[in-house]
């Protein structure tokens, strides 16, 4: 069964495709089932009947995933690049060119996969140069910050 969610004219509807035989389609719509006739078949693989799995016989336990952290990158003189630790897209800016800012203070907030990530200074020092504004999006790597 596909289940689907749409919005249409502000109206929310939940829809669920449960079974297509012979050009008919059994879906139930907010909790109403109906028959609806295909104009044509649809293509692609035939829904594979569930199979009974036994339950496991190992016990899991979860651990956090190390985290990533920006590491800095040489830059010319005294100064440092901070590169954006995840892909994502710059949500905020908190600091501008000139600013001073302390090791560990937060610089920007970066939206990745729906969660806000804030990304640090790596070393105290002024911001030389910003390389990425709000709503620019970044690759796992690229430079956003120069700090001297």
């Amino acid at each position: 069964m596909k289940e689907y969610k749409f919005k249409i004219n502000g109206n929310a509807y939940k829809v669920a495709v449960e079974n297509v035989e012979d050009g008919v389609a059994t879906v139930t719509l907010n909790g109403t089932t109906y028959k609806v006739e295909l104009e044509e078949e649809i293509t692609g693989p035939k829904p594979v009947k569930p199979v009974a799995v036994s339950p496991a016989t190992y016990q899991a336990t979860p651990q956090a995933a190390p985290a990533k952290v920006a590491t800095p990158a040489p830059a010319a003189g005294n100064e440092t690049q901070l590169r954006s630790p995840l892909p994502g897209t710059v949500l905020e800016l908190r600091v501008s060119e000139g600013d001073q800012v302390n090791e560990g203070q937060t610089l920007m907030i970066l939206e990745a996969m729906k969660m806000e990530n804030n990304i640090d200074a790596n070393k105290s020092g002024v911001i030389k140069k910003i390389m990425k504004r709000q709503g620019d999006s970044v690759m796992e790597g690229d430079v956003l910050f120069i700090i001297g």
